[in-house]
């Protein structure tokens, strides 16, 4: 790969350089001395190859019309929370019926219910006091996460708006919250956290 190849892909591999860099906060003898310690090519004339292809790579990626569009969205988002929410991870060779008839029972008292099938597993989302209903599975049952959170985010449009889904997730990450699972459907994300996290989240999601 050329310099300009390694520095760009350097930048897009690192979301806070590169959002710095749009936005035009960034050092770019710092920058160039960092990327070329980091890649192991700290010779003078490719530390300024570097920072030129960094000069040039900030003009490929500013402009915020997109993020502004993002935003947009998301300000006009209604977030809804459950709190009291448990995960479920239980092994997959359950008996189907007894997970149909728990989430029957669930969804007639219009309770929250969410299932996810992966290869080995199933990962269930239910309100806390549901969690009598899965006594039955007990010997199924891997895994049981409470105290956790679910934050509901209805943002309508937000299919049509590339990186939406990626911004909102990175939100979580920038400041440090582990998101335990992360869901969407239509216009809905739904995201569940431990719920010592719930207030930091709330400021950084006030959009």
């Amino acid at each position: 790969m050329t310099t300009t190849e390694l520095t760009e892909k350097y930048i897009s591999e690192h979301k806070s350089i590169k959002d710095c860099l749009k936005k035009g906060l960034i050092n770019y003898s710092a920058l160039s001395r960092l990327i070329a310690k980091e890649l192991g090519i700290e010779k003078s004339t490719s530390r300024e190859a570097i920072l030129i292809a960094a000069r040039r790579f900030k003009e490929k990626i500013k402009g915020t019309a997109l993020e502004d569009k993002i935003i947009g969205l998301f300000k006009k988002s209604n977030i809804e929370i459950k709190n009291n929410i448990v995960i479920f991870t239980i092994e997959k060779d359950v008996y189907p019926d007894s997970l149909v008839e728990i989430e029957q029972k669930i969804k007639k008292e219009k309770g929250i219910f969410f299932s996810i099938e992966g290869t080995k597993t199933i990962t269930v989302i239910v309100q806390d006091h549901y969690s009598s209903l899965f006594s039955k599975l007990k010997t199924k049952i891997m895994l049981k996460q409470d105290k956790l959170v679910l934050i509901t985010v209805s943002s309508p449009g937000i299919e049509s708006v590339p990186g939406a889904v990626n911004y909102l997730s990175g939100l979580f990450s920038e400041h440090e919250v582990n998101i335990e699972e992360f869901m969407s459907c239509h216009d809905d994300t739904l995201i569940v956290i431990n719920s010592k996290d719930f207030q930091k989240v709330m400021e950084f999601l006030n959009f």
